[in-house]
């Protein structure tokens, strides 16, 4: 383990995730300090590359983290103060601010955080996005709903995916759902409901230039998955076409915008149906959940956790460098299971590059230098996955990674 002289970095989990992370911050002679939930304690952590395992019964009660960790500086000095997921920024932003450690503060983690913040500013900027209301004055939101027709969305503004979400086909259905939130319907905003493609692009920013982006499509909206089942479906889009290059100049003009200073982004857009134009949904300052990471390497060889480690423990921060970028392409099928160990060998293509090994879920990626080759092996393999694979759960009303 490192020696004492080296610099700390404290790396906030509230979900089992970011091992690379950790462990790329071991090799760069960092000292690791992981503060996680005690119900994460037994979770295969990469142990060899943390320094301490500390934990903590809520990683969400705010003010008690504030306490533990201003006790724990007492004895350590720590560097840089890291939230592993997305659920842990505001957190990290508010030690950040409480401590004076260098990082994104709480004004700027909210545009990252908040969709009503970040849809404000990007909408301010020129940035296309939904037609949407805050949900504040009744009125305003009545008038809102007259103006933009229907159907809308009821979103949280700050959950994650597509936790919480509701789609409204009529006006009168609003009301009850405001009425059961109560004090919390504050924290939610309704926007207009654009059909269409979803893209997504997985970005690396170093001293506020975007320096790595890929611009990837869903098979279907996250939202008909994780509410009416089937299966998760992405793929890297063709470099140079119409929404490689539209999406990858917003999303650099979108991380200026924001304020990201340094580190990685997901970001997600939608191609409207009716009218072809790109509309910005939502962003996050992490690395994207379901495995979208493993299919960014498999396409460009950058592992986005690992950089992303690299360019928070570089020193001077401009020394940061990407590595050459391979400019392949990949996808990815998962979904639920109906078997407990699904059985994935008749998929033997030799385009597959990883399988998924979790009990009651079936997964591949496929990588190849043709992206007509990968989009049909994905529709084939989705296809199939229906037949052989998939099972059907009720929308989860938190998240579970």
């Amino acid at each position: 383990m490192n020696t004492q002289d080296n610099p700390t970095i404290l790396c906030l989990a509230t979900y089992f995730k970011g091992e690379e992370f950790l462990r790329e911050c071991a090799r760069r002679e960092w000292r690791v300090l992981l503060l996680t939930e005690e119900k994460l304690a037994a979770k295969p952590w990469p142990r060899e590359s943390i320094e301490e395992v500390l934990l903590m019964p809520d990683l969400s009660r705010e003010a008690d983290v504030i306490h533990a960790v201003s006790y724990l500086v007492r004895s350590r000095e720590i560097a840089r103060i890291v939230p592993i997921d997305e659920f842990d920024m505001e957190t990290a932003a508010a030690l950040r601010e409480h401590l004076r450690i260098p990082g994104m503060g709480q004004t700027t983690a909210r545009h990252f955080r908040d969709k009503l913040a970040m849809r404000v500013r990007a909408h301010e900027r020129g940035i296309a996005v939904p037609d949407f209301v805050p949900l504040f004055h009744h009125d305003t939101v009545r008038e809102f709903m007259q103006r933009v027709p229907g159907p809308w969305l009821l979103k949280p503004r700050s959950s994650a995916a597509t936790i919480g979400i509701h789609l409204l086909r009529e006006a009168d259905e609003l009301w009850p759902l405001l009425e059961a939130l109560g004090d919390r319907q504050s924290f939610h905003l309704l926007e207009r409901f654009v059909p269409g493609d979803i893209f997504h692009v997985d970005s690396i920013v170093s001293e506020r230039v975007t320096v790595f982006a890929v611009v990837s499509a869903y098979g279907q909206p996250p939202m008909s998955v994780s509410h009416e089942g089937g299966v998760f479906m992405t793929r890297t889009v063709e470099r140079g076409g119409p929404e490689d290059v539209t999406l990858q100049a917003v999303t650099r003009e979108l991380a200026g915008v924001l304020g990201m200073v340094r580190g990685v982004m997901h970001t997600e857009f939608i191609r409207g149906e009716n009218d072809g134009r790109c509309y910005f949904l939502e962003t996050a300052a992490r690395v994207a959940g379901a495995h979208i990471a493993d299919v960014v390497a498999a396409a460009t060889g950058i592992d986005l956790w690992k950089e992303w480690a690299r360019i928070e423990t570089s020193s001077p921060a401009s020394a940061y460098r990407l590595p050459d970028v391979r400019s392949g392409y990949a996808g990815s099928v998962i979904s639920l299971a109906r078997q407990e160990f699904p059985d994935t060998s008749t998929y033997d293509d030799p385009e597959i590059v990883w399988r998924l090994d979790k009990e009651h879920h079936a997964g591949l990626i496929v990588a190849s230098s043709d992206p007509a080759r990968v989009r049909s092996l994905l529709t084939s393999y989705a296809r199939r996955f229906k037949e052989d694979f998939v099972a059907k759960l009720p929308p989860p009303e938190k998240p579970s990674a």
